[in-house]
């Protein structure tokens, strides 16, 4: 797997990954950007999510469950000096759909974030 960032002035990057597809980042005016894109350190949180977003709808289809709808939601807190790595992380797991039997949900979390997300496993904070 690779991923590389092409630089396009100010503090603007465009990364594409081996699928093809492409991520604009920018960061905040007051970093030298126009703040018009996302931020690198925002991206490694939204792969978070998708990650194992993809996971648990994943597992709950082949559970049969009736999933009409899923948010996952990242809540993370940074140190404030720098590098400002991230210090704590929660994920927060949204779904809906009648009659959604939430065992199967709990079990669906459970093997996204033990056995099949690789982000997640990759940011592991101990």
């Amino acid at each position: 797997m690779e991923a590389k960032v092409t630089f396009c002035g100010g503090m603007r990057f465009v990364g594409q990954a081996d699928s093809g597809h492409a991520v604009v980042m920018d960061t905040a005016v007051a970093g030298g950007g126009l703040d018009s894109a996302v931020r690198p350190s925002e991206l490694l949180l939204i792969g978070l999510a998708g990650c194992t977003g993809m996971d648990v709808i994943s597992i709950l289809r082949k559970k049969r469950q009736p999933v009409s709808g899923l948010e996952v939601v990242v809540h993370a807190e940074q140190a404030p000096d720098h590098p400002k790595r991230f210090t704590a992380m929660t994920v927060e797991y949204r779904v809906s759909g009648a009659g959604v039997d939430p065992a199967a949900v709990r079990r669906a979390i459970e093997l996204s974030e033990q056995t099949y997300c690789s982000v997640g496993s990759t940011l592991k904070i101990p």
